[in-house]
């Protein structure tokens, strides 16, 4: 989508601080961090949230979900992190395509983000 922020990060029109990329998705660091290590994880593929995954894109998710541990070990949470999506303006999702949040190196609290 033109006007999307992380479509352009993916494209690289707009920079970011990766910490992973392969051919379906890109992981950077947060610009406004609520953790010591604060990255978010995107498909490629513009997904706008969880409410637009389908039987067609579910594999962008699935994917995601497969590096992330990978991407936490390397980002040396080895003593947990948390995963986070936001869907919709309730859910207080702030970019319509469809990220997670990886938080950890700290203890974090014990309720919801």
């Amino acid at each position: 989508m033109a006007d999307c922020i992380f479509c352009k990060i993916v494209d690289g029109s707009i920079p970011s601080k990766k910490v992973y990329e392969d051919e379906r998705m890109v992981a950077f660091y947060d610009l406004e961090p609520q953790a010591p290590v604060h990255v978010l994880a995107i498909p490629k593929l513009h997904i706008g949230s969880a409410d637009e995954v389908n039987e067609s894109n579910a594999g962008e998710i699935g994917h995601i979900f497969s590096k992330i541990p990978e991407i936490a070990k390397s980002l040396g949470l080895e003593n947990g992190y948390r995963i986070v999506t936001n869907c919709g303006q309730h859910g207080c999702q702030s970019v319509m395509h469809m990220h997670f949040h990886i938080l950890g190196g700290a203890q974090l609290c014990g309720r919801m983000v």
